[in-house]
């Protein structure tokens, strides 16, 4: 995981970006029309082509991101005691990112922190 969140978050970031990027791209090909004028409704045209793609992407990553966080398992987070959705046999929690895993060999003894430590 390259953010250090759980699956399904993102997940939900990917289709966000692609929404951003897809948004973007349509904008900058409007810019194309000010540029070059006449000339430029071709560029805005092949660039609201290529934003509109980006944005089905997303809807089509957040669709997906749905039907997984129904199927999810439900579980409540040892850490800080609030109930979360893991996907796969490991994940971690979607609010205070802790490693969590449903197979007894990959786990560890859970310890209860000290006032100190926790923020």
């Amino acid at each position: 995981m390259f953010f250090k969140s759980a699956k399904i978050n993102e997940f939900r970031l990917w289709g966000l970006v692609f929404t951003l990027v897809g948004m973007g791209i349509m904008i900058l090909g409007t810019a194309g029309i000010v540029l070059w004028g006449q000339a430029g409704k071709i560029v805005a045209g092949i660039f609201m082509v290529f934003g509109m793609i980006a944005l089905l992407i997303s809807v089509a990553v957040y669709f997906w991101a749905g039907m997984m966080s129904t199927s999810a398992t439900m579980l409540q987070c040892p850490e800080c005691g609030r109930q979360t959705k893991m996907l796969g046999k490991t994940d971690r929690c979607m609010f205070c990112r802790t490693m969590l895993t449903l197979d007894p060999s990959q786990a560890t003894e859970h310890t209860p922190e000290t006032s100190e430590h926790k923020a």
